[in-house]
């Protein structure tokens, strides 16, 4: 995964299925530790993205020493080499104000509604985004894809029942959605560039951590209790599988797939969290549950058929 020039579309798209399949276990993993313990949601983002960083960090090493050496054979910085940490510190705001926005959203106007506006409206501004910064384009086939896809997610996601929607939640959820598409805009441009995709998921989480940890602390660091011995080993799974594993496998899919593409393959998370939560935490499985995942399952193979055309 420490070189992605050469990784073909279709293989990208997979590492795009997979990072989104791994996220989606991470509402459950969050929602248990809230039943053991007294950690609140930007102490488990503080740790997440520190664990990231701990785990990431043997595996990038070898190449920031051999980033160092290059330096000095030429006798300083590079410009790559400053655009590197521009967009090391950038993606890693980004990607905080992402994460602790989302949750901030949940608890503003309900889990329903701020993720079906976070969810929904990422791909409409990546789409936006990558047009005008890029000129990417999705077509005609893609847009029908695109739409089909959001038409999934709200009956997904809004098919359970009634959801109050209140002013505050909205502003937040488009704010963790304009964090997303910053994240997924200035990695697809890295990513392409031929940047090293765990060197800039270590950058990020370090980032991330170090803007996260005021807020964590002010929040409570580490809990005062745990009801359970699972905390720990579900802080580490959180680290290990949607976060290290998942952005690593995210960014290097980036630097092949287009990035409205990137952002409709990966709704894949919404179902996989719909599933585990049937499956892990007893949730009842609806008829909407089951037709707003197969629309979106079917729009996302439609679109990652066009976008295998398109690259091909």
């Amino acid at each position: 995964m420490s070189s992605s020039s050469a990784l073909p579309v279709s293989r990208g798209i997979l590492y795009l299925a997979a990072a989104a399949t791994s996220w989606g276990t991470a509402g459950a993993a969050a929602a248990l530790l809230y039943r053991g313990s007294d950690l609140g949601p930007v102490a488990v983002s503080f740790w997440r993205h520190l664990g990231g960083v701990l785990l990431l960090l043997p595996l990038v090493r070898p190449s920031l020493w051999a980033g160092g050496r290059h330096r000095a054979d030429h006798g300083g910085r590079t410009p790559r080499r400053r655009g590197d940490r521009c967009h090391a510190l950038v993606t890693g705001v980004a990607m905080a104000v992402f994460q602790t926005g989302y949750f901030a959203a949940v608890a503003a106007t309900g889990l329903a509604v701020a993720t079906v506006i976070t969810l929904g409206s990422g791909p409409v501004l990546i789409a936006v985004g990558a047009r005008i910064t890029v000129g990417e384009r999705l077509g005609s086939g893609g847009t029908v894809a695109v739409l089909g896809a959001l038409a999934g997610l709200g009956v997904l996601v809004l098919g359970g029942g009634a959801a109050s929607v209140r002013p505050a939640g909205v502003a937040l959820s488009l704010l963790s959605a304009g964090g997303y598409a910053v994240v997924t805009l200035l990695s697809r441009a890295r990513g392409a560039a031929g940047a090293d995709p765990l060197r800039i998921a270590l950058a990020a989480f370090g980032v991330g951590a170090v803007c996260l940890l005021p807020l964590a602390a002010a929040e409570g660091l580490w809990p005062d209790h745990f009801t359970t011995g699972s905390t720990p080993v579900l802080l580490v799974y959180l680290a290990a599988v949607p976060t290290a594993l998942g952005y690593g496998l995210y960014f290097a899919g980036l630097a092949v797939v287009r990035a409205a593409t990137a952002s409709v393959i990966t709704l894949v998370e919404p179902v996989t969290a719909a599933v585990v939560a049937v499956v892990v935490l007893g949730e009842r499985l609806t008829p909407a549950t089951v037709a707003g995942t197969s629309v979106l399952l079917v729009s996302i193979g439609v679109l990652a058929v066009a976008e295998a055309r398109h690259q091909s």
